[in-house]
């Protein structure tokens, strides 16, 4: 088949892109136009860095192989390059605006660079390996509808990596972001916070733009290495680690030290020795001894602990042998003490809940200041200055761009027809349910019970009861019938066999015969994930009954508005809608055709963690208006992007929706996550054949509309309110949406603000209409995904992404509980690792790596297959 743009798919003129529906305001964008950039060739070259004689064993990383790069520019830019500037990304990519060496020739550059005190020889082998043609970014940014943004991938990374070069020269560069220590906050565990920005050339409606965006990472806080681990067990004296380094400590030690780079300074110089661990002794540095041979008395060997070792040979009294020791490359040990940790380096593992709690306390800033942060960076790069920009002829404007949006009307929300209020229209995109009662109430409450995981001290049978008590009040009076008032109470164990405990309260349940329990309410004594995934996992795949679980703080003073959210929460997964468009006009945005909504989401797992699946989750509405959804599980061979098994997983959801309307959907919207910009066409190619594959297969001629949208909500593009348009926070207001001047010139895209900010500058949402078979207008889509926006089951707010998306991400979320063996730290940032004290090991995955995983649907129990089990 033939691959159209997105914008051949989605609709014809550009104009049709733009919708008029709303208040028309100005807004600021945290886009920097590009006056010029050089139209015509930019030449691309491979590099390869390595030791003068042999090659690296493991490519070293980015920022040395930047300053060895740069060191080497220095000494042959004049001689051997005719004063060309190379800049060059830290891998094996370089970029100069004009030919430095014909097409067959490959350059060889010597470079000698000292770093710690030691001197080194490299080559730096310069071979051209394409040239860019930089009029693309012209055509596309004038909307040629024949190009894709994959197109322009290759000019924008070229232009990327030359306005780079300029942050680079004072700051630490991780890809297109760029930080600094000053300012930075230490937070526990060895750790600091640094603040940077972040930097991409962007296109537009008729120009390029440069986005700049503040931006916050984790580092290690360079120095002793002791310090930080003291601080990472927490603990005041190593002192106190005499013979209590635990399995579990040297686990956590494994997973901070995870990549790290050390100096090993007892030789004299600060970092004479570099080196990184692979894991740690399995005895103390007192007991875990080898064979040596001494230098003074050559021939002989003998036996010696490590300790030992470092008193003979080096003159070292070790402070704490009594601590396990470092293993280096080729099995060389290392006393922890003498190590050093390296500067500059990022910490790519799992913060835990006090360092979350400090990074989004350090990383939110109001509007107001993000944009100062921003509009400070730019005068302190000073882009205009810089002779590499000059000669590839870029050049930027100096302030921030405004731009046009609008504010769409909020929608009308009906409750249930005994509510004092039955309908509102919400205000700031937020509103309460007093004097209201949920739309329809699902099954009645008749056979449950609660099982309490925390400690009979701190939640005894009294205090539950007096919460239980508050609860079904509160459920009774906002229309959710719970009929058991008394449900029994069952103290159990979270350390034994949480199925076991969940059957055990279970059978404290009087059940006719035939029939099963409803609803267990599981109140877990912390926020331990690994006792909550337990509870939903035997939930899911061997009990089959609803949980709903909640800490035991909660259960002191039964709070109204607490319960109030569980009551909501237990209505969507026995059955029932909480609250709902007004029929006529969502029907009359969906052109009065019965319609079935999908959400899907491709989620993978943590980097180095190959052996791990992916998993894809697909939700599909079952009713008219887009309320009540069944989920669907994929897994996925890992990193695997496109969704196998589409087809049967849209054959099950057509299937449902038609066994609970007794109507087949005419139109089917489609909301996809998970996808970057350069892989739109693929995947909607992709998918939107197996969709319409399903379609037939459900019956011959069957050829519903389908509306295709991917979105994104992880993109750096903020924007600002101008004047007193904002709201109290200061950000964009529920309901504005830009489509012109900073969005895709080939594509029918918007950006939209469907939630009110709590705190910090709110993100909007990205949502690019690739395939269009209804003929939506600008006004109906962008109407559509905000008023949907209101239909979050178990929210009072309108929420920052359309549900379907959302409920995707909750079960994308669940996967872990599905999947036993995929453990907790499944889809994190990094999974944590380390060394068992017994072992020099420090992967604790007991699989191995399945290239041939076969693609699977998981199974949830028939008892909750087709509910909202993952509200």
């Amino acid at each position: 088949m033939s691959i159209k743009s997105p914008a051949q798919e989605a609709g014809s003129s550009q104009s049709q892109f733009y919708g008029a529906v709303g208040r028309r305001q100005r807004v600021v964008v945290n886009h920097v136009e590009l006056n010029k950039y050089k139209e015509g060739e930019i030449f691309q070259y491979d590099i390869e860095l390595r030791p003068e004689n042999g090659e690296f064993k493991k490519l070293p990383n980015p920022e040395f192989m930047r300053a060895v790069f740069d060191q080497g520019m220095r000494i042959h830019r004049q001689s051997r390059l005719g004063g060309t500037p190379l800049v060059y990304d830290g891998r094996k990519i370089a970029y100069a605006p004009t030919r430095v060496c014909e097409q067959s020739e490959t350059l060889n550059l010597e470079v000698s660079f000292t770093e710690d005190g030691r001197a080194n020889k490299f080559v730096i082998q310069v071979r051209e390996a394409a040239i860019i043609d930089t009029s693309s970014l012209t055509r596309f940014t004038r909307g040629d509808r024949g190009m894709v943004f994959a197109d322009i991938q290759p000019a924008l990374n070229a232009l990327d990596v030359a306005i780079g070069s300029v942050a680079h020269a004072d700051m630490v560069g991780f890809g297109r972001s760029f930080f600094t220590r000053a300012q930075s906050l230490q937070v526990d565990g060895g750790l600091e916070l640094w603040n940077g920005f972040s930097l991409s050339v962007r296109p537009g409606i008729d120009r390029l733009y440069l986005n700049v965006n503040t931006a916050v990472t984790t580092m290690y806080t360079p120095g002793e290495l002791l310090d930080s681990l003291l601080r990472v067990l927490d603990v005041r004296d190593a002192n106190q680690l005499r013979g209590d380094v635990t399995p579990q400590r040297v686990r956590i030690i494994g997973s901070y030290l995870r990549g790290l780079v050390l100096y090993l300074r007892h030789r004299g110089i600060r970092g004479k020795r570099k080196f990184t661990i692979k894991g740690m002794t399995s005895v103390p540095l007192d007991r875990e001894s080898f064979e040596w041979e001494d230098p003074s008395r050559p021939g002989h060997v003998e036996n010696v602990t490590i300790a030992e070792y470092y008193k003979r040979r080096y003159n070292i009294d070790l402070r704490y042998p009594f601590l396990p020791g470092l293993v280096g490359r080729k099995d060389a040990v290392f006393p922890i003490e003498l190590c050093e940790i390296a500067d500059n380096q990022r910490y790519r593992g799992n913060l835990n809940e006090r360092q979350t709690a400090d990074m989004v306390k350090f990383a939110c800033r109001n509007p107001r200041d993000n944009m100062k942060r921003i509009t400070d960076a730019l005068q302190q790069l000073d882009f205009g200055a810089s002779p590499v920009l000059r000669s590839f002829g870029v050049s930027l404007r100096n302030n921030l761009s405004e731009v046009e949006s609008r504010v769409l009307p909020a929608p009308t929300i009906t409750y249930g027809k005994n509510s004092r209020e039955p309908s509102l229209t919400p205000v700031g995109g937020a509103w309460n349910m007093r004097n209201k009662c949920v739309s329809t109430s699902g099954e009645p409450l008749k056979y449950w019970a609660v099982l309490i995981l925390a400690n009979q001290r701190h939640v005894p049978s009294n205090m539950a009861q007096n919460f239980v008590k508050g609860l079904v009040d509160m459920c009774n009076q906002t229309g959710y019938q719970i009929m058991d008032m008394r449900p029994p109470i069952v103290h159990g164990n979270p350390n034994a066999d949480i199925g076991q405990e969940m059957r055990r309260a279970c059978d404290a349940i009087k059940l006719p015969p035939k029939t099963f329990p409803q609803l267990l309410l599981v109140v877990l004594p912390t926020t331990n994930a690994q006792v909550y995934q337990s509870v939903k996992n035997r939930a899911y795949t061997t009990l089959g009954i609803h949980t709903q679980c909640m800490q035991a703080k909660h259960m002191q003073r039964p709070n109204p508005q607490y319960c109030a959210n569980l009551c909501l929460k237990i209505n969507a997964k026995l059955g029932g809608t909480n609250q709902c468009l007004v029929p006529r006009d969502l029907q009359k945005l969906v052109h009065h055709k019965p319609t079935l909504f999908l959400g899907c989401d491709v989620t993978h797992p943590a980097p180095g963690e190959r052996e791990k699946p992916s998993i894809a989750s697909v939700v599909g509405s079952t009713d008219f208006m887009g309320l009540r959804y069944a989920a669907t599980l994929i897994e996925l061979p890992s990193r695997q992007e496109l969704v196998g098994k589409l087809r049967d997983v849209v054959m099950r959801h057509l299937k449902l929706f038609f066994q609970h309307t007794k109507t087949k959907p005419l139109h089917v919207v489609f909301y996809r996550d998970g996808v970057s910009e350069t892989q739109f066409e693929q995947v909607r190619d992709r998918e939107l054949i197996e969709i319409q594959r399903a379609c037939l297969s459900i019956e011959p001629g069957y050829k519903p509309e389908i509306t295709f949208l991917a979105v994104l909500k992880r993109h750096n593009t903020r924007f600002y309110p101008t004047g007193r348009d904002g709201d109290r926070t200061g950000n964009c207001i529920p309901g504005t949406v830009i489509d012109r001047s900073v969005t895709m010139p080939t594509c029918f895209d918007f950006y939209l603000f469907s939630h009110a900010a709590i705190q910090g500058t709110s993100r909007p949402t990205h949502y690019y209409v690739l395939h269009n078979d209804a003929g939506f207008t600008a006004d109906e889509i962008q109407l559509l995904t905000y008023h949907l926006c209101y239909m979050y089951a178990i929210c009072t707010r309108s929420v920052s992404l359309v549900p379907p998306v959302y409920y995707a991400h909750r079960v994308a979320d669940r996967a872990r509980c599905h999947l036993v063996n995929m453990g907790t730290d499944f889809e994190d940032a990094s999974s944590a690792s380390g060394g068992y004290y017994g072992g020099v090991g420090t992967t604790t995955s007991k699989q191995t790596e399945d290239p041939n995983r076969a693609t699977r649907i998981i199974k949830t129990h028939d008892h909750l297959d087709g509910s909202m089990y993952f509200m």
